[in-house]
């Protein structure tokens, strides 16, 4: 076994820990998270939301069963550094298995191990998110932090320039029963899987598409996918959902796309003390009264009391944590969205059923047309 490097993991408050060095050696800094899924790492590290985030994994061990081709949610990691308690370099999966470790070599990306997680965990509970640096190349303190103060915060910055396609994309077959425009603000696999195994053929626009372009595709509905950033950062596409909310097509926003057509209409964001990010978060349905188990992944939030007071919006979910806002739709327009990621498999699918939800309305909305 290779000799471990060491690495050095500090904090913006002047937090350090030491540990070993794994996947690329190298600088890596960003915003710190904290993930408490037990499994899904893959899909994890490749959702592009993760962008520019260095990640905490709160299972103690990492890498285990290895990655596979299937299990990514997009072109490469996007997450810009790891951090774990045990990592593991061999993995139990036989068959086209990739090392973890191997996958984080081959898109440039790096962390830290052997560290006490649990205690950083608690740590960023008590203190809040704030930006991180690891390093198994620089190990003098004054010199990370001086690198440290250059890492921009998350606070007003704009990432889904980052991830987003860049030209316009077709899947699924062009004669099936719906035609949905997918707005790629930084989109899992997955969430267009979900559409196109419902019958929908999916375009994927760039996440700076104008409506009338949108609208040249005549959609049946429209998509509005997760991603990385603020999204009041985002003022242009924020005018363009306002755009397109205006249009009487149905919609459906993920994450990033529900915060911004939260701001299209008015409500505010703002940036939480930690985020959620994890496969096991609660939330109630308010219309059916039924718990969700949930995956989510988001570090910012739709003011509620905004909403509550908003004449044409409706609260329909819960995070029953911190009772912050999980989901809305419009009272006069089949217009709907969640925070959390109904794509995702956090063991049961108890959120599949929005896709479902989004194609009636399609439905509906075409036989008026009749």
């Amino acid at each position: 076994m290779t000799e471990k490097k060491k690495a050095i993991l500090l904090l913006a408050d002047g937090t350090v820990f030491e540990g070993n060095a794994i996947g690329k050696p190298g600088t890596y800094s960003g915003e710190i998270a904290f993930n408490t899924g037990m499994t899904g790492y893959q899909e994890i590290f490749t959702d592009p939301s993760y962008y520019e985030q260095i990640l905490v994994m709160t299972t103690a061990h990492i890498g285990n069963y290895g990655t596979i081709q299937s299990e990514i949610e997009s072109d490469s990691i996007k997450i810009a550094g790891l951090i774990v308690k045990k990592f593991s370099e061999t993995h139990s999966r036989d068959g086209e298995v990739t090392a973890l470790n191997d996958l984080l070599i081959e898109n440039n990306r790096g962390g830290i191990s052997d560290i006490d997680t649990r205690a950083l965990v608690r740590h960023i509970r008590s203190k809040g998110a704030m930006n991180v640096i690891i390093s198994s190349e620089i190990h003098d303190i004054d010199e990370l932090k001086n690198l440290l103060s250059k890492t921009p915060s998350m606070d007003g910055l704009e990432l889904s320039s980052k991830v987003s396609t860049e030209v316009a994309f077709t899947i699924g077959e062009e004669n099936s029963t719906h035609k949905v425009a997918l707005v790629d603000y930084g989109v899992k696999k997955n969430i267009v899987r979900c559409l196109v195994d419902r019958g929908c053929y999916v375009k994927v626009f760039p996440y700076n598409t104008s409506a009338e372009e949108i609208l040249a595709f005549s959609p049946e509905g429209i998509m509005l996918s997760n991603g990385p950033g603020d999204p009041s950062a985002m003022p242009n596409e924020i005018k363009t959902v306002q755009e397109l909310s205006e249009a009487g097509i149905p919609m459906f926003g993920i994450c990033l796309g529900h915060q911004i057509l939260a701001l299209s209409q008015g409500l505010s964001t703002s940036k939480m003390h930690n985020g959620h990010r994890g496969v096991n978060h609660p939330v109630k349905n308010l219309r059916t009264g039924k718990g969700e188990i949930t995956s989510q992944n988001h570090g910012f939030v739709v003011n509620r009391e905004e909403a509550e007071a908003h004449s044409n919006i409706e609260i329909t979910h819960v995070h029953l944590n911190d009772n912050t806002l999980a989901g809305m739709k419009f009272l006069d327009r089949k217009i709907f969205s969640v925070q959390y990621h109904p794509e995702s498999s956090p063991g049961p699918n108890d959120s599949r059923y929005l896709f479902d939800d989004f194609v009636e309305n399609i439905k509906e909305s075409k036989a008026q047309l009749v």
